[in-house]
């Protein structure tokens, strides 16, 4: 049996059933539902931003991508009616596609829907966020939104939810009128919102960050640093066509100095883009995992998530301008 929402008002002492449909009401779910949904996504839970609206993915575009407090992705399925259990098929599949995706394909979204990248957005919004703590879409939530779900999708949310720690939910709508033409909003969820939370931190992954550097030789260095500068992710080009450019020119680089090039090389619009830029870079430099780049790059650390003074060892300014030249070679068309 389908979840319903039932709502009574109170006149007079006796509870009176409110059965007053959207339809009936001239509301419509495609309009009405989108829109309160994008006006306040916390209809959806309280640590919810919407950072994107109908996001192309590989099996086609996925009603919304939002991001929540951990920085987990959230993927938004809106059906105009009751949920059919076909919905956990084409919500997963666009799961598993956004999975792939890092902060420079998160900021791509958010910065095309909002006009803000990711960090700065969500800066605005989670006050006591402390961006250091936060792993980018390192685990995915689903959520289906319409007004009612069939049972087997109910059985299977559970099921998956309960016994296989997957983070998905579905999100039911009630519209209401009541007898003095106030409108409301009910809603239910399959699995609480507390639990959901909860369940969501645990799978929550912190990626470890270290300012320590790597120990590297000669040839193995070489290797690393070309196959990293070679990723097409926003983050490793700007580092190899801004940050290694400017330390082999001008020896200690400035923060002031990489958002004047990022906004001369148009990568950034203005100050306040090229700033958020600049500590995407920074914590990309602090990720453990990445301490060939420390072992090349050194800079002061003013505090936990910002750096200063960025420069190339001299031992290595070599290696580096060598790395540069091959890839630039590579990427030239062919005469």
């Amino acid at each position: 049996m389908a979840t319903e929402i039932k709502v009574w008002q109170i006149d007079d002492g006796s509870p009176i059933p409110l059965e007053v449909t959207m339809a009936e009401a001239g509301r419509t779910e495609p309009k009405d539902l989108e829109q309160w949904i994008k006006r306040n996504p916390a209809i959806l839970g309280q640590d919810i931003l919407i950072i994107g609206e109908q996001v192309p993915t590989k099996s086609g575009p996925l009603d919304f991508l939002a991001v929540d407090r951990m920085g987990n992705g959230v993927i938004v399925e809106l059906k105009r009616d009751q949920i059919p259990r076909e919905a956990i098929t084409q919500a997963i599949d666009y799961a598993s596609d956004v999975a792939s995706w890092d902060i420079d394909k998160l900021n791509e979204v958010c910065l095309k829907y909002r006009d803000q990248l990711l960090d700065a957005y969500v800066s605005e919004n989670f006050h006591d966020q402390d961006f250091e703590d936060i792993s980018w879409n390192q685990a995915q939530r689903v959520l289906l939104v319409g007004t009612g779900v069939e049972e087997p999708l109910q059985r299977m949310i559970e099921w998956l939810s309960v016994n296989y720690g997957v983070l998905i939910n579905a999100i039911m709508f009630r519209y209401i009128r009541t007898k003095s033409n106030d409108e409301l909003i009910a809603r239910t969820m399959i699995i609480p919102e507390e639990l959901e939370k909860e369940r969501s931190q645990k799978q929550q992954r912190k990626i470890p960050l270290s300012d320590e550097p790597g120990t590297y030789e000669q040839e193995e260095l070489r290797a690393l640093l070309k196959s990293y500068l070679s990723e097409s992710r926003a983050t490793p080009q700007r580092i190899k066509n801004v940050l290694l450019p400017l330390c082999l020119q001008y020896g200690i680089v400035t923060r002031a100095m990489i958002k004047q090039e990022l906004i001369k090389q148009k990568v950034a619009e203005d100050e306040g883009k090229a700033g958020i830029i600049i500590t995407t870079l920074s914590r990309e430099l602090g990720i453990m995992s990445r301490d060939y780049l420390r072992q090349v790059i050194s800079y002061n650390k003013l505090s936990s998530w910002e750096k200063e003074n960025y420069r190339v060892e001299e031992t290595y300014k070599d290696l580096v301008r060598t790395v540069l030249e091959e890839l630039k070679s590579s990427e030239s068309p062919q005469a």
